[in-house]
């Protein structure tokens, strides 16, 4: 990791906060995966992990004017993703209440056969494969017609967090559906 022409973390915190827009993504490019790595450890969820490190980033860009030692970045901002995952795994037994309610409750048995196209009962039961909070995204969206905004209310997320779960959701669709 060290070359020649490799620029240190505090050389490009301090000419982001100078607005140098390349210098973020530099650093978005450096410590993204080891932020999803970081919060994996923790909450040991994929889906999870990336939307913890996709909120840590948004704390981070909001709140780098303030760090004094651009030199300690790394650990600064590694500090953010932990807090934030811990603050994830409590959150998780309280949500779970709240999801309960979201969930996708009726089996595909308990409609008549007849009421059912084929690709709709392909469609119901490859949703059901979905994570939970998939699952919760994909019925706010799709079923109740909420906005993404709406949606991301509903459930305690960040809008881009349910934005990231939507488009997660209709991959993970499109592969369960082409088999």
């Amino acid at each position: 990791m060290h070359k020649k022409n490799h620029i240190s973390d505090g050389i490009l915190v301090t000419r982001y906060v100078e607005g140098d827009q390349p210098a973020l993504a530099m650093l978005v490019k450096r410590f993204h995966k080891t932020f999803c790595n970081q919060a994996y450890w923790i909450v040991k969820d994929s889906d999870a992990a990336k939307d913890i490190a996709q909120d840590s980033w948004n704390l981070i860009i909001n709140k780098v004017h303030t760090l004094k030692e651009t030199e300690r970045f790394k650990s600064w901002a590694l500090r953010i993703v932990h807090r934030k995952a811990i603050d994830w795994t409590k959150g998780v037994s309280k949500q779970s209440q709240h999801h309960e309610a979201y969930k996708v409750t009726k089996s595909i048995r308990d409609i008549p056969s007849e009421d059912i196209s084929p690709l709709k009962q392909k469609l119901l039961t490859a949703i059901k494969e979905l994570p939970t909070n998939q699952q919760q995204v994909i019925r706010l969206y799709y079923v109740h017609d909420y906005s993404l905004k709406e949606v991301s209310e509903i459930i305690k997320i960040s809008e881009g967090t349910a934005k990231s779960r939507l488009y997660h959701a209709r991959e993970k669709l499109k592969t369960i559906l082409k088999t």
